[in-house]
């Protein structure tokens, strides 16, 4: 698809060019002052574009706040300035190209604010529907983005902070640039129909905690916390991490079907044999309150090890309504069941076990990059081609660096994989039926879905073209 690549970067060009006409500047920019207002202008388009990609209501942003472009170096791109980037954001508005929905603000007094958001206009909207192809395959992953960040509290806000380099940073940097280099090779989608995945990012778009579905988005970063390279590590930004649990089975990799394993007693494993204790062979939430209440008391159980005092109130999206007990009668029985680490609770050392298992998830990525397998890590889970679990590669890959962290073979009875099964409609490999269940569609339902799936479709087709 390098025609499109091309017919974009022409457009850039071409409304460089045009803002430049439609400036009264007294002079004219230098050399170095063109190439840096250039890229500006090509950085808001490339937002936009993805932006136009995923639904027309979905915001851009923009930092207008002089120090932020020379502040912590380390985090920001070294090509974009504060000047070229408000000139570039300016000219657009000039063209008619976008326009701003809501004005940034900064209350010095509570510490808070917004940014300056805004839209593509109906003009710019045109242009982009005239460009072929699409941004996700179009434009290369940016594999030079800092990889490694750290997080710390301040005044009650999380905030990235600067740090020096050392052997664990330099080596997690390269880690992470072998996982991304290996994700940047394969197609990253969700197989859904036009209309479904419309609603799909109508309802990411009103969610706080969540972002519209954006498949450019596949490089991972890794982020610390606490002001700490031992707390927190955990793999964040690829778009997958975005879907909610009942989509990801709609996930492929180069079009094939996916399904999503969780290590299913990640945590407890970690948190007994750090400890030298015995977790047991009973699962470690079931045994609290059954299997069927299995997901609220891991919800639960996490919280109580996250939390740095005891938490009388419930916790926020724990719902109890189904399990039959009130919030302090579950914090009991899951005490009770844990009798051997109950003084490990209300500690704050989830952040910590965070940092073990982002190790393992590490080590399991790097595995299967080796073999230029995908393995997109949600916190615990992983989502891969469904072979790599049901021929036990995911869970050999786990053991091998749970090992390698801990110098500790994992029990054979302990339940490590969990294979989320979800009823749905699939294609199968060879593509000539779809089934669900015992029902079978004929050739002519899949014609007809071919229409439904067709931008899924044209990605693929694009993809193959590509390659």
């Amino acid at each position: 698809m390098e025609i499109s690549l091309n017919a974009f970067d022409e457009l850039c060009n071409k409304i460089s060019k045009d803002i430049d006409l439609k400036e009264t500047r007294s002079r004219g920019r230098t050399e170095q002052e063109q190439i840096r207002f250039n890229y500006a202008v090509r950085h808001l388009l490339i937002d936009l574009w993805k932006k136009h990609h995923t639904h027309e209501d979905n915001e851009s942003s923009i930092q207008k706040n002089k120090n932020f472009y020379s502040a912590l170096t380390k985090y920001r791109d070294p090509n974009l300035t504060y000047r070229m980037n408000i000139q570039a954001f300016e000219g657009l508005q000039k063209l008619d190209m976008i326009y701003v929905t809501k004005e940034g603000y900064y209350d010095r007094n509570k510490l808070e604010g917004s940014l300056t958001r805004y839209k593509a206009t109906h003009n710019l909207r045109e242009h982009f529907r005239d460009l072929e192809g699409h941004p996700a395959i179009t434009l290369k992953p940016n594999l030079d983005i800092q990889t490694i960040l750290l997080r710390s509290k301040v005044n009650g806000q999380r905030v990235l902070v600067s740090y020096q380099e050392e052997t664990n940073t330099e080596k997690w940097r390269k880690n992470i640039r072998t996982i991304n280099e290996c994700f940047a090779k394969h197609l990253l989608d969700i197989r859904l129909k036009n209309p479904e995945i419309r609603e799909l990012q109508e309802i990411l778009l009103l969610d706080q905690d969540k972002q519209p579905i954006d498949l450019t988005h596949k490089v991972l970063v890794r982020i610390f916390t606490n002001n700490s390279f031992n707390e927190g590590g955990r793999f964040y930004r690829g778009w997958w991490q975005n879907v909610p649990r009942n989509y990801r089975q709609f996930i492929t990799i180069d079009s094939k079907k996916v399904t999503e394993y969780d290590f299913s007693q990640m945590s407890p494993n970690l948190i007994y044999d750090q400890n030298n204790l015995e977790l047991g062979s009973e699962d470690a939430y079931s045994r609290v309150a059954g299997p069927e209440h299995r997901d609220v008391v891991k919800q639960a159980f996490s919280a109580m090890f996250q939390a740095t005092f005891p938490l009388s109130q419930k916790p926020e999206g724990i719902d109890l309504n189904s399990i039959g007990l009130t919030w302090k009668e579950l914090k009991e029985e899951i005490l009770k069941a844990h009798k051997p680490i109950k003084d490990l609770f209300f500690k704050g050392l989830g952040n910590k076990l965070q940092f073990e298992d982002s190790c393992i998830a590490e080590s399991v990525m790097l595995q299967f990059a080796a073999s230029d397998a995908p393995a997109l890590p949600i916190h615990d889970s992983f989502v891969m081609h469904h072979g790599y679990g049901d021929k036990g590669g995911l869970e050999e890959a786990m053991r091998r660096a749970y090992f390698e962290r801990f110098n500790s073979i994992l029990s054979e009875k302990r339940d490590l994989v969990d294979k989320v099964i979800h009823d749905k409609i699939r294609l199968d490999e060879n593509k000539k039926t779809i089934k669900n269940s015992d029902e079978t569609i004929e050739i002519d339902d899949i014609i007809y879905a071919e229409s439904e799936y067709s931008q899924w479709r044209d990605r693929d087709r694009m993809w193959m073209s590509k390659k």
